[in-house]
């Protein structure tokens, strides 16, 4: 098997950018021309509604969004609308499913990346949602999971883990239409700092670990969004 992609932009990552290039990267993952892929990132802040958003799960308007410094897009994952922005680290895979994909697995393998990446960084007691996706504390949500799965095979999209996310931003939303359950971060949960530096190394590791991609990643040159 070959060695997975791990792209790692610089900065914030405007949305439509990274939008691109996921779809991109299926596009060659369809064809065969690519490995299976980890886009780590995080975004300008920016709001997304997915396939199941309604109108009440805005609670500000769209002005006052950009008023504020967000943008809103309307896309094509599943779920309803979630916030991204600086302090939240966002993981879009592209991994090929195979012929005969298990996308609930391939969920709950995401949620095992970060339930296990934050026990590494110390952070235990996390865990999943009888009913909904994501990685939970308690009651509150603190990774956000939607996907697409391209032509029935490969994944786009992904993760959203709030590891020092300015909380504030999701007061102009129903963070995944969950009107009885909040939001949290890893800094919040730790009572410290918790960055988005110290815990993609261990994303890293055990998206390797769970997917069984082999060690020695290659960041290919010449990809958008600023990888390096």
């Amino acid at each position: 098997m070959d060695p997975g992609w791990l792209i790692r932009p610089s900065g914030l990552v405007p949305y439509a950018e990274a939008f691109e290039l996921m779809h991109t990267l299926a596009e060659r993952r369809l064809a065969g021309e690519i490995p299976d892929t980890l886009i780590l990132l995080e975004h300008a802040p920016v709001y997304t509604c997915g396939k199941r958003w309604k109108p009440e799960h805005l609670r500000w308007a769209q002005a006052q969004m950009e008023a504020a410094g967000a943008e809103l897009h309307f896309v094509d994952r599943g779920g309803s609308v979630t916030f991204h922005g600086p302090g939240q680290l966002v993981g879009y895979p592209i991994v090929d499913l195979g012929p005969k994909p298990d996308v609930v697995g391939y969920v709950r393998k995401l949620e095992e990346v970060v339930i296990r990446a934050c026990a590494d960084a110390g952070i235990e007691g996390l865990g999943r949602n009888e009913v909904n996706s994501g990685v939970w504390a308690a009651d509150r949500k603190v990774c956000a999971i939607g996907v697409r799965v391209m032509r029935a095979r490969v994944t786009l999209h992904g993760f959203a883990l709030n590891c020092s996310t300015d909380l504030s931003w999701y007061e102009a939303i129903v963070p995944c239409g969950l009107t009885e359950h909040g939001v949290t971060s890893l800094s919040e949960i730790a009572a410290r700092w918790v960055t988005v530096e110290q815990i993609g190394p261990h994303i890293v590791r055990h998206f390797e670990s769970v997917f069984g991609l082999p060690r020695g990643q290659v960041e290919p040159a010449g990809s958008s969004s600023g990888a390096d």
